[in-house]
């Protein structure tokens, strides 16, 4: 999972690519976990093509964490297959999606 980060406003918008799966679940909570220190975080998924149930559970914690910390945390720009698992979980309720990054940077 390559991670990529820049700020946008006073967000900062992490753009993962790859798989986010049993691999690469720990990195990844820990990456944006420590991104939440700055502010609200958006990660940016147009580059992850699969999610397992540890991806999802990576973005749970991060929500919740956000929610703990006074911020936000969002998703944009989720590719077919992820979005289905996003709605088939119910995940799509939990944490704000976006269609793209520039509708979730200006939200």
């Amino acid at each position: 999972m390559q991670i990529t980060e820049h700020r946008a406003g006073n967000a900062t918008v992490a753009a993962l690519e790859g798989r986010l799966d049993t691999a690469t679940a720990p990195a990844t909570e820990e990456k944006l976990l420590a991104l939440l220190d700055s502010g609200p975080v958006i990660a940016d998924m147009e580059g992850v093509r699969y999610v397992s149930s540890a991806g999802l559970r990576v973005l749970l914690k991060t929500a919740k964490q956000a929610k703990n910390k006074g911020t936000t945390f969002s998703v944009c720009a989720l590719q077919p297959a992820v979005r289905e698992v996003f709605e088939i979980s119910g995940f799509d309720k939990i944490i704000p999606n976006h269609a793209t990054r520039a509708e979730a940077t200006n939200a």
